[in-house]
């Protein structure tokens, strides 16, 4: 008999059969509020009905232009609508599936544009699986080990991570900058950096929100060296922090942005975005794919953009976001050593009486959260923060929801 893979742990005891807004319905019978929405995927919820009905039209109408050999309408149409979001300047993009190859493709762009073959990740970053993309994965050794040797040409570099060095965002800040001068000075000259890839919150790594003078200071140093800046926002975009992109909450503007996860309401769709004359440098043959810029997807990621417009989607995520993580610090006990966030990204970090990683006491709680009606989900190196991650359309009555049932497992665990 054929199964899955053994490797696939499930993080929940869910068979889902159906979902709706911010719940998941299973096979037991029972309902569960969504707090993962598939990792940030579902940003407008389970089956939108807008998003249903563009995605059965296009299904009935045109399901696989290959977008190298005939272009189709929603295709034309997508590029077009996030012209309409996507920061000034930003005006040439390119389709894939995942992020891992959004990821790749930023990476091949960064290379072959400034004819530099390294890059700067940031430490606890997590950009992909695939080769290029686990090589600069640094959020947990799970995501690399076992397939070495891994891409050369990938040096790692602090991010203000100010919980876990024990410091103030200012001393961890001033850390982090400085290292990442010193890396230029002894491991990684300037005039061989290609790129910094960088999220605005790390994701996997902990939900752990950067600053504003440490990518403004990002910034400076890549305009100084020539250096493009890759706005990871995988996990970030599309609304999720409360702005539309993670980034423009820091006052900066990348050279590339990575997108995927929230841009198709649970369609495979992925990009990168850049200036066309950027995008121009990139060797010919260099981008493609079979599936990439497919037209059910396509046509689900403008209805997406027309959910998050016309219900304000983004103002909510502001709003509901401030209410989780006021919540969540509320509700924090003494089993929980930060409570961290940016919109609806929330995370809470479970440490032991002597302040060092608890990873068995977080699995409890996300796992007695599912039996209580909340699905959640862990990340971290240690895999200790429990992340709250609801579709943008979460309203105020459901967070309270939400947070009763987090107050009920932390009581308990």
């Amino acid at each position: 008999m054929t199964q899955l893979s053994p490797r696939l742990a499930q993080a929940t005891p869910v068979i889902a059969e159906r979902g709706e807004g911010c719940y998941l319905y299973g096979t037991d019978g029972r309902r569960y509020l969504d707090f993962t929405a598939g990792i940030g995927v579902t940003s407008t919820g389970h089956c939108h009905p807008h998003v249903v009905r563009a995605a059965q039209q296009q299904v009935a109408t045109l399901i696989h232009g290959q977008y190298t050999t005939v272009l189709h309408q929603p295709l034309l149409e997508l590029t077009s609508r996030l012209g309409e979001v996507l920061p000034a300047g930003l005006d040439s993009v390119f389709f894939a599936n995942s992020g891992s190859e959004a990821v790749e493709a930023s990476l091949r762009l960064a290379r072959q544009a400034t004819g530099r073959p390294n890059v700067i990740v940031f430490h606890g970053g997590f950009h992909g699986r695939t080769v290029a993309a686990a090589s600069m994965t640094t959020s947990g050794t799970r995501f690399s080990a076992g397939f070495s040797p891994l891409m050369a040409g990938v040096h790692v570099a602090p991010f203000p991570t100010a919980f876990r060095y024990g410091w103030t965002e200012q001393e961890a800040t001033d850390f982090a900058l400085r290292e990442l001068d010193y890396i230029f000075a002894t491991i990684c000259a300037p005039a061989e950096t290609a790129a910094f890839v960088v999220e605005p919150v790390l994701g996997e790594g902990g939900y752990v929100p950067g600053n504003t003078r440490f990518f403004q200071g990002l910034r400076e140093r890549a305009d100084a060296h020539g250096i493009l800046l890759v706005m990871d926002e995988i996990q970030t975009g599309f609304g999720r922090t409360g702005k539309f992109f993670g980034h423009q909450h820091f006052g900066v503007t990348p050279d590339i942005i990575t997108m995927a996860k929230g841009l198709a309401s649970g369609f495979p769709l992925s990009g990168i975005a850049a200036s066309t004359e950027l995008m121009a440098k990139a060797w010919p043959g260099s981008q493609g794919g079979t599936y990439g810029g497919n037209a059910v997807a396509c046509a689900a990621a403008i209805a997406t953009l027309e959910v998050i417009e016309d219900e304000h989607l983004v103002a909510n995520a502001a709003e509901r976001g401030t209410q989780l993580l006021d919540g969540a610090r509320r509700t924090a006990g003494d089993a929980i050593g930060d409570v961290r966030g940016l919109g609806l990204l929330v995370g809470s970090e479970f440490t032991t009486d002597d302040g060092k990683p608890d990873r068995e006491r977080a699995t409890a709680a996300q796992q007695l959260a599912a039996v209580k009606g909340l699905l959640l989900l862990t990340c971290g190196a240690h895999m200790n923060v429990v992340r709250m991650i609801p579709p943008l359309v979460v309203s105020a009555d459901q967070v309270d929801t939400a947070l009763s049932i987090w107050s009920d497992v932390l009581t308990e665990v």
